[in-house]
């Protein structure tokens, strides 16, 4: 099973549903649920966007004792935090900061971007970024308002992206989805 972690974000939810519509077995849980516990009992850990950095719970903890155990994909402010937990840059968008579509280059095809083309439009919201990704990370997507808009592990199955690819006005957010799932040992059905 998936676990989703909640932050507290608004579209939380529709990451259970894209699973839901690939018949990939997922769960939201509170970002408050013991690391241990969530690492144990997960195939894949997804850990949501939210409103801010204070109010992410145990997601670090999470991150970081998922780390080499199980994939896990960062949305947003998830992103941000795996790039924090690692050593890596976040910071405020200066004078970028926005809520919008947002065409994305895909660098690097790897992982959930598999079968992508090399650009998408993406929904992105920019108010923190990821302004260097940690040690042993590649950026793997970038845009015009944001360096990183995605990240990788080089070795671990890790991957962070800015963008939301919950949302139907992301191109390829369901598949950047199904892609994880795979990575997770799901095959999406739907």
């Amino acid at each position: 099973m998936i676990r989703i972690i909640d932050n507290h974000g608004q579209y939380v939810h529709l990451i259970r549903k894209n699973f839901d519509y690939m018949r990939v077995p997922a769960e939201i849980v509170p970002n408050t649920v013991d690391p241990d516990e969530v690492v144990e009992e997960s195939d894949g850990i997804v850990v949501s966007g939210g409103p801010d950095r204070e109010r992410a719970g145990n997601s670090r903890e999470i991150i970081e004792r998922a780390a080499g155990e199980v994939p896990v994909l960062g949305i947003c402010l998830g992103h941000q935090l795996m790039a924090e937990v690692f050593g890596g840059e976040v910071d405020w968008a200066a004078g970028r900061e926005e809520y919008a579509r947002t065409e994305v280059e895909i660098l690097d095809h790897t992982g959930i971007f598999e079968g992508l083309p090399d650009r998408i439009t993406a929904w992105a919201s920019h108010k923190d970024e990821v302004k260097e990704v940690p040690e042993g990370f590649v950026v793997t997507a970038r845009s015009e308002k944001c360096e990183v808009e995605a990240m990788r592990h080089e070795t671990e199955h890790l991957y962070g992206v800015q963008f939301h690819p919950e949302l139907k006005f992301t191109e390829y957010g369901a598949d950047i989805l199904a892609n994880f799932a795979r990575i997770c040992g799901h095959e999406p059905r739907g």
